[in-house]
């Protein structure tokens, strides 16, 4: 078969890139064409993502396999989840997408729980609570009283939008939606009540587009500007936690999954949602993965702390590489741990006072070098993932074998070791760029090169 050349977009709340996916008689390879920042910016107290920005890049990024020769035989987007842009009747952006960390969900919940219950919604659900699902944006939103909102007749998860914008068509991807605790995980469509509790009508969204579907082709005006063809613009899994799950190069289904980066995403890979007494009492969530899978995980707050600390000293001019830092603390004897998921970790003011607060509160002794910062964060982390993995095992409709890590925090052998020696299970790293991966096989399913996820996977496992 002739080569095919698939371009994966993955955004990420701090950085994205486009990667070139090479696929040739099962054989798979790739390499990153371009990097750009990404970042919420604040104006006038809201937090806002610059998605124009952010369709430049894309157009870059094709553009950029233009300039090599590449003839590009699809395209596909995967973001993190929850943010959302909102269109006029024209089909025109009424305003920048709010951004998941602006302070207007801050307590919200108890509002709209006012009007549906808690386990009512999860019922509906079986999404973790988190102030900033798109849920609650979306009440925060109708508290404002903001005319955008007012003005709105179509929302668009991120990814969504800027597929929008690359090929003029609207979709609700399904992985994508699964993350905004509007989507019932058993009938795999809108849930249209938890919209009109607050006023609100689900003609808001599109139908629900599965992954590994051919949406469009690039519109004449990016094909003019970029100097490709009518490429196949191709839903993917939309949020990349669902892409990179896709990846995971298992060769059954007995396996835990770890997705390590910003946040830390853990859970199994399920048949059918998991949503009970047990399953809610603990805030565990239940998103959409491929081929009608479901996701049962939970999130933790993962490398954020360490980015935070990093952020820190290098405004203090005394920033670490990351590889020097991970090595100094190996070399650092554990001291103290703290949840990271401590509320007072969520936003702080300063990273490296919150978390020394915390030890001092809970009656351990302060890190006071990077080092020992560092070592607080690593053990804070496997800790916490053995509490999520013996709460995952309790629940699991089969016996979990083993963990795969998966993302950036596969490359830390450090944190893998103490991962491994909390849970008690052999930890398998890699691939680091399971997100991008995932999202380029899904391209080539949708083409009809693959035809199947276990085909998927075992192709990831003989080329990576």
């Amino acid at each position: 078969m002739k080569p095919l050349h698939l371009l994966a977009f993955d955004l990420g709340a701090t950085s994205g890139r486009s990667m070139l996916g090479t696929l040739k008689d099962s054989k798979f390879s790739l390499r990153e064409v371009t990097r750009f920042p990404n970042a919420m910016f604040s104006l006038h107290g809201k937090s806002y993502w610059n998605i124009f920005s952010l369709y430049d890049e894309l157009k870059k990024g094709i553009a950029a396999c233009v300039k090599e020769g590449v003839a590009l035989d699809a395209v596909g987007i995967d973001t993190w989840g929850v943010d959302f842009a909102l269109l006029d009747s024209r089909g025109d952006f009424l305003s920048l997408p709010r951004a998941y960390r602006d302070p207007y969900t801050q307590g919200i919940q108890p509002k709209y729980f006012e009007r549906i219950s808690s386990k009512a919604v999860y019922e509906k659900t079986g999404i973790q609570f988190m102030d900033f699902n798109s849920l609650f944006q979306l009440f925060a939103l109708s508290r404002e009283l903001s005319p955008v909102l007012a003005a709105a007749k179509s929302l668009l998860f991120m990814p969504d939008a800027l597929t929008y914008m690359l090929c003029g068509k609207k979709i609700c991807e399904y992985t994508i939606a699964s993350t905004s605790q509007l989507l019932n995980p058993r009938t795999k469509q809108i849930e249209a009540s938890l919209l009109e509790a607050m006023g609100l009508s689900a003609s808001l969204l599109q139908p629900i587009t599965q992954p590994a579907t051919v949406v469009g082709t690039l519109t004449e005006e990016v094909q003019r500007e970029t100097g490709a063809g009518p490429v196949p613009v191709v839903a993917v899994a939309g949020h990349d936690t669902g892409s990179a799950i896709a990846a995971v190069p298992a060769d059954s289904e007995r396996f835990a999954y770890l997705s390590s980066g910003t946040w830390s995403l853990m859970g199994i890979e399920v048949k059918e949602p998991i949503i009970n007494d047990s399953s809610f009492a603990l805030n565990y969530t239940n998103e959409g993965g491929v081929e009608g899978t479901t996701r049962f995980l939970k999130n933790i707050t993962g490398m954020w702390l360490l980015e935070e600390c990093r952020r820190e000293w290098a405004k203090a001019g005394s920033a670490t590489g990351y590889a020097e830092l991970t090595a100094l603390a190996e070399a650092s004897p554990f001291r103290s741990a703290v949840d990271p998921d401590d509320p007072s970790l969520a936003k702080p003011a300063s990273m490296t006072a919150a978390i020394a607060d915390c030890c001092r509160r809970t009656g351990q002794p302060a890190p006071a070098t990077q080092a020992e910062f560092a070592r607080c964060i690593f053990e804070s982390l496997a800790r916490k993932y053995k509490l999520t993995l013996e709460n995952l095992k309790a629940l699991a409709p089969f016996a979990i074998e083993r963990l795969h890590v998966i993302g950036g925090g596969s490359q830390n052998a450090l944190l893998n070791r103490l991962t491994e020696e909390a849970i008690g299970l052999p930890v398998v790293a890699g691939p680091v760029e399971a997100t991008a991966i995932g999202n380029i096989m899904l391209q080539a399913k949708a083409l009809g090169a693959v035809g199947s996820l276990s085909e998927m996977r075992g192709i990831i496992r003989q080329s990576l």
